[in-house]
């Protein structure tokens, strides 16, 4: 299943890449984001691919119709997709942005593919069986978090596209930090290879942002957690989670969480 994942995932970003340099169709949503023509090709391929390849697997896509909290509360299995992570990214021109395609089981990602279409490079994992990066259709190998990172000198992913007073608030707890601005799940992957020590996050981010990176993470060696040190949880009532931590090692986790300031937690359920 995973390598016809990875064949999904990187067939959409080739998709992706043929409307990079000529007219983005960019419109927005109801929620005022963006929407391009990338992000309903690599959809459509992403979702007719898997129906295709498992029949018995409902697909939920960021782009697609979302069924409501009671029809969900009876898939216990689904295909979680962002088939455009980082539109802004796209838009920008900057290449970091992802295809990230997540299989759910009870309510956590047990299979994850995120992959970057500007550097053909393909994160995948799946549970028990550890993460893998593959480049430019190479043999895949074995990726690892930092397992030690240094306390004076903790490198922190950051997103370019949503600043936050909360995350400056946090981060003044902590002293030599290496900023490194990222978008998209492209954040937890520098995570997974070693390059980024931790992200946090404090705003509101669905779902479908985070699962196939977080699974990736974990299969790493890393931990991905909400502000409170839980696991992330999915096919929750509204599938959005509200602020996170992804972290190279457990070890580290009890260090930034002793440290988080009193912040106010947006949630916008209301």
């Amino acid at each position: 299943m995973l390598q016809e994942v990875i064949r999904i995932a990187e067939e959409a970003g080739r998709k992706i890449l043929s409307f990079y340099d000529g007219d983005q169709g960019v419109t927005y949503k109801d929620d005022s984001s963006p929407l391009t023509l990338a992000d309903r090709a690599a959809h459509h391929h992403i979702v007719d691919a898997l129906s295709r390849q498992f029949p018995d697997i409902p697909v939920i896509s960021e782009e697609g119709r979302l069924p409501d909290a009671a029809e969900r509360a009876a898939i216990s299995r689904f295909f979680l997709v962002d088939p455009l992570d980082g539109t802004k990214e796209f838009i920008k021109r900057n290449g970091e942005f992802t295809v990230n395609i997540a299989l759910i089981e009870d309510g956590r990602p047990v299979l994850g593919v995120v992959h970057i279409p500007v550097q053909n490079r393909s994160f995948a994992a799946s549970a028990g069986l550890g993460a893998r990066l593959s480049e430019s259709g190479g043999e895949p190998r074995r990726i690892h978090a930092a397992e030690e990172p240094d306390i004076q000198a903790l490198r922190v992913s950051m997103s370019r596209s949503h600043p936050s007073g909360q995350l400056d608030a946090f981060l003044k707890q902590l002293d030599g930090m290496r900023p490194a601005p990222l978008g998209s799940s492209l954040k937890f992957c520098s995570i997974a290879e070693g390059k980024v020590d931790f992200y946090p996050r404090f705003g509101p981010l669905c779902e479908w942002d985070t699962a196939a990176a977080d699974i990736v993470l974990v299969e790493a060696g890393g931990v991905v957690t909400d502000l409170k040190g839980e696991p992330l949880r999915y096919n929750k009532d509204v599938m959005k989670h509200y602020g996170l931590l992804a972290v190279a090692t457990p070890n580290l986790l009890p260090f930034l969480l002793e440290r988080m300031p009193e912040v106010e937690i947006i949630d916008d359920r209301a």
